[in-house]
């Protein structure tokens, strides 16, 4: 299976939802990173199944177990290792689904292409479950891009038939008061009252044995400008990757998006003004990137997330080694709604594309190199030990100079 992304940060993701662990590997991290244990819990717990009664009831602590990669709390240039463990699995509510799959699952064309040696236990290695180890990475990625500056943030923008939307996030700068509002509030929504009737829109779909989905919309502040590639390294590339390997996601648009097609070229363009000696969109209809490359604005976009295709309904399916039509019902612990849970997913989606990149194009400013340890033993500077005679300095004269691009 292909669960493996990055150019110069490798992340590896393996388990299934029902397997004793899963985790991740995270490769071509720079050393000397601080990482915060318990603010990457705190990360993680917003993705945690068995929070609310919007969320599924399968509980799982969402610990994760760091293998290597760490040493005094900054990674230490070894490949990050993690795992978490699977704690509170019923595999047996899953019992016939390799022979009856279910409508809007990938049971049917994973049978198919594995032979039906596929996992089918809460969806195996295509479950969302999976996500967790994708936050345990892109957690620490966000906390690499906060020492620099770079500032993630996504919130739902907008839920269920409906439409219910929430106030968007800031395009042209980033606003404490929207990002303290987000979490702040139990619904990941800039407005209590949005976030209030999208909780009752999410309970009148459980009530009904039914699902719905929605957009997310992330945002990233304080990319500098002049980073990314055209054709298909370009930053829409890099996020839209990871995005659609987040089980649900049905589409990926960034800045205008889709409704650019319905504007005219003059309403479409942000135009430059020189703002504090540089040049600079007042508007951002772009999203941050212009070429795959980032205009130094704030990165914005959205991911649709399809309603949940484990719902509580009788539904048509086909039986796979008799080859009738039949009925599924489908057991289980699953969400009315995966939305919510999957925000703190687009917030490491991004974080892991962007840190990426900017290392890929030696943007990353390296932490400086850690202090020397006081040597306690046979130290020149405290005995009376001869001291080696430093080396004459070069003349300017005799110095090898750079070329001059």
């Amino acid at each position: 299976m292909s669960s493996c992304i990055g150019n110069v940060l490798r992340l590896s993701i393996f388990g299934q939802s029902h397997s004793p662990a899963i985790g991740c590997t995270l490769d071509g991290l720079p050393a000397g990173i601080p990482v915060d244990l318990a603010k990457l819990q705190r990360f993680l717990d917003r993705r945690a199944p068995g929070r609310s009664a919007t969320a599924t009831s399968r509980r799982e602590a969402d610990a994760p177990e760091v293998l290597s990669g760490i040493t005094d709390g900054h990674t230490n240039g070894a490949p990050f290792a993690a795992i978490i463990r699977n704690t509170n699995t019923r595999s047996q509510d899953y019992a016939g689904l390799r022979r009856v799959p279910r409508p809007g699952h990938a049971d049917y064309p994973a049978r198919v292409k594995y032979g039906n040696w596929h996992d089918v236990a809460g969806g195996g290695h295509f479950s969302g479950r999976l996500t967790a180890p994708l936050c345990i990475a892109g957690g620490i990625a966000l906390q690499a891009l906060e020492g620099v500056g770079v500032h993630i943030s996504a919130h739902i923008a907008s839920l269920g038939p409906e439409g219910i939307e929430d106030e968007p996030l800031n395009p042209l700068e980033l606003d404490e008061e929207q990002l303290g509002a987000i979490l702040a509030n139990e619904f990941p929504c800039i407005s209590p009252a949005t976030a209030a009737r999208m909780q009752e829109a999410i309970l009148t779909a459980k009530r009904e044995l039914d699902s719905v989905g929605g957009v997310i919309e992330c945002a990233a502040y304080g990319m500098p400008v002049g980073v990314g590639d055209p054709m298909f390294e370009g930053i829409e590339n890099r996020i839209a990757r990871i995005a659609f390997g987040i089980p649900a996601v049905k589409g990926v648009e960034f800045g205008a998006g889709f409704s650019a097609a319905n504007l005219t070229g003059s309403e479409n363009n942000d135009p430059y003004r020189m703002v504090a000696g540089h040049p600079q969109p007042i508007s951002n209809r772009a999203g941050g990137i212009l070429g795959g490359i980032s205009t130094g604005m704030p990165i914005i976009w959205r991911m649709a997330v399809k309603p949940t295709p484990s719902i509580g309904r009788t539904q048509q399916s086909v039986d796979l080694d008799t080859g009738e039509d039949t009925e599924l019902i489908v057991r289980g612990r699953h969400d009315p709604c995966i939305v919510p849970r999957a925000v703190p997913v687009a917030e490491a989606a991004c974080a892991l594309a962007l840190l990426d990149v900017l290392i890929e194009d030696g943007r990353f400013p390296g932490p400086a190199p850690r202090g020397s340890e006081p040597c306690l033993v046979d130290d020149p500077a405290s005995s009376d030990a001869p001291r080696p005679t430093p080396r004459p300095k070069p003349s300017a004269s005799s110095r090898q100079r750079l070329p001059t691009p």
